[in-house]
């Protein structure tokens, strides 16, 4: 099974859930064995006394305690009178994230284990596995699946590989055949899930920390890491690093220990939690420990644990201004705040990166969908955008002043349309241009006019949402000056 896209993977400390891969590299049965060795069944009532007893929460990025999804599963089929559905969320749709991938092709088992322990737990009707259609770990957890035999009927389901698919409505409702969308409205997957089933959903990390737990018993796998906390936590580390890579660690350790051996260079900023998460300092950095906790003293959010060093080596605002632009594209479009709203959040953070005076449209755009979407895409986003124009308030005023920070946007934070093929970027010809201003009136959420009345752009790939708009204002340049290229025939 090839691992080729998947970062490498290290530990700090003695490794759990990542075990045997230094000396294996991908774990068979056989291996994993070796590795891990057996466990022993839990009835309902030890699952939810072992999950209380070692404070496991779920590591796809709220953090809800296990034992009370299982309660809450357990009381639904009482008083519904039906079996439940074992759900496991192996999709990780968000670019920079590479911890359950990882897990997925390298140690399979380990997630089929916590799978197969609640399962039998709680005597459910079927497992389903969701994971994303990029291919990475599917050959590798269908192999794992072929070496053994599971507990009741256990299948695969691919979802497209987008950041919305991962949420937990969004993936309930594409194994049922609907759309790949949160639901409109708030919906218990503990109450009606998967078949309108009573559903047990988490990722896959989650129940592979239950499977090492187990092994291990409350005593042994408390005495790593931190009383409230305890156990260990997987994390990618990307962005600016020299040596990229997914960490498990042990909750309570230094973050500058992590960033240390990744080789990062955090340059004015820290992006922990992803892209619903919150940028913090550099001097914040040297503060936290790897924890909920730790992250809240500063402000931050664990979330599913990626940390993305911004460096100093790019224009930070135009990273941040692209990435809200994918978000926005990435909406399902199917409430005022994510339809409306974040395409103003876009075009706002996009003039702040060109040097417009729009913080306050960042600002008023960010208000107005906070709180209002029906799931919790638009509150992530404008965490994102208000703690980027925070941090990196020293460039927010350099380009405001028409200096700006002299920095090209590199792509330090990852997106998925950067490397598909046909990705375009916008282009100038200076010969050409004669300052007609007509492109800034057809794609404003693009194009900007500097104090010269000439046209202003990010010079990064186009996400697909905004191409359409592109295309339009290249039609009507009088002079032909602007243009549709692509990206890598633009580097030679």
């Amino acid at each position: 099974m090839s691992t080729a896209q998947v970062p490498p993977v290290t530990s700090i400390g003695v490794p759990r859930i990542t075990a045997g891969y230094d000396e294996y590299g991908r774990l068979d049965l056989q291996a994993h064995q070796e590795v891990h060795g057996g466990f022993a069944a839990l009835s309902s009532g030890e699952l939810i006394g072992l999950t209380d007893r070692i404070e496991l929460r779920g590591r796809g990025g709220a953090g809800f305690p296990f034992a009370r999804k299982v309660r809450a599963v357990i009381d639904s089929c009482k008083r519904q009178d039906l079996p439940p559905v074992i759900v496991v969320n192996a999709t990780e749709g968000e670019p920079p994230s590479w911890k359950d991938k990882a897990i997925l092709t390298r140690g399979p088992h380990l997630i089929l284990d916590g799978a197969a322990l609640a399962a039998a737990a709680l005597d459910a009707e079927e497992i389903v596995i969701g994971v994303a259609d990029d291919g990475i770990g599917q050959n590798s957890l269908m192999a794992a699946l072929a070496e053994r035999k599971m507990p009741c009927p256990t299948r695969i389901v691919t979802v497209p590989h987008r950041f919305i698919s991962g949420e937990g409505g969004a993936l309930v409702r594409g194994i049922n055949g609907e759309a790949h969308i949160p639901p409109g409205r708030k919906v218990r997957s503990s109450d009606n899930g998967v078949m309108g089933l009573p559903t047990l959903l988490s990722n896959a990390e989650t129940y592979s920390q239950l499977a090492i737990a187990a092994r291990l018993g409350p005593w042994e796998y408390n005495s790593v890491g931190i009383p409230e906390e305890p156990g260990t936590v997987m994390l990618t580390v990307g962005g600016a690093s020299s040596a990229p890579a997914v960490v498990e660690a042990p909750s309570g350790t230094p973050l500058m220990d992590v960033l240390t051996m990744c080789g990062a260079d955090i340059g004015p900023g820290l992006l922990v939690g992803g892209y619903h998460g919150k940028w913090i300092t550099a001097e914040q950095a040297k503060t936290v420990t790897i924890s909920r906790k730790g992250f809240a003293k500063v402000g931050g959010t664990l979330g599913a644990g990626m940390l993305i060093p911004i460096g100093s080596k790019t224009c930070a605002l135009g990273e941040v201004a692209q990435v809200v632009q994918y978000l926005a594209g990435e909406s399902a479009g199917q409430c005022g705040p994510c339809r409306l709203g974040l395409p103003d959040l876009a075009r706002a953070v996009t003039l702040v990166s060109l040097g417009g005076s729009a913080l306050e449209q960042v600002r008023q755009a960010a208000g107005l969908v906070k709180g209002r979407g029906a799931c919790s895409h638009p509150d992530g986003t404008s965490r994102f955008a208000l703690s980027a124009l925070e941090v990196f308030q020293k460039d927010v005023e350099a380009h405001a002043n028409g200096e700006g920070c002299g920095k090209q946007t590199k792509g330090i934070l990852p997106l998925p349309y950067t490397a598909e093929k046909g990705a375009r970027k916008l282009a100038l010809d200076w010969s050409r241009c004669d300052g007609h201003g007509l492109c800034s009136a057809v794609a404003p959420e693009i194009i900007r006019l500097d104090h010269n009345g000439f046209p202003a752009f990010p010079q990064t790939p186009l996400p697909p949402w905004l191409e359409d708009g592109a295309r339009k204002a290249v039609n009507v340049c009088p002079a032909l000056a602007l243009r549709l290229i692509d990206p890598a025939a633009s580097a030679h």
